[in-house]
């Protein structure tokens, strides 16, 4: 496994010692593990829409631009 070293704001430090304290994981390497596993998963399912958008709009389907349907389906989104 490769060891790194990384610096935190106080803010996100003080958010990591609160996980450890609540007994969420057992260590920090942990908790930052399984937060780049889930950014890991999240960019699939963008890269998934990203490509459905520029299939969508290269058919004709629509003149919006990608850019403009994805604001638009945020908007929706956060009502």
């Amino acid at each position: 496994m490769a060891r790194q070293s990384i610096s935190f704001t106080e803010p996100n430090d003080k958010w990591l010692k609160t996980q450890l304290e609540n007994q969420e994981y057992s260590s920090k390497s942990e908790l930052i593990n399984d937060l780049v596993r889930q950014a890991r998963k999240q960019q699939v399912q963008v890269d998934w829409i990203r490509t459905k958008l520029e299939k969508a709009e290269n058919s004709g389907f629509t003149k919006d631009s990608k850019e403009e349907i994805l604001a638009l389906s945020k908007s929706m989104l956060n009502g």
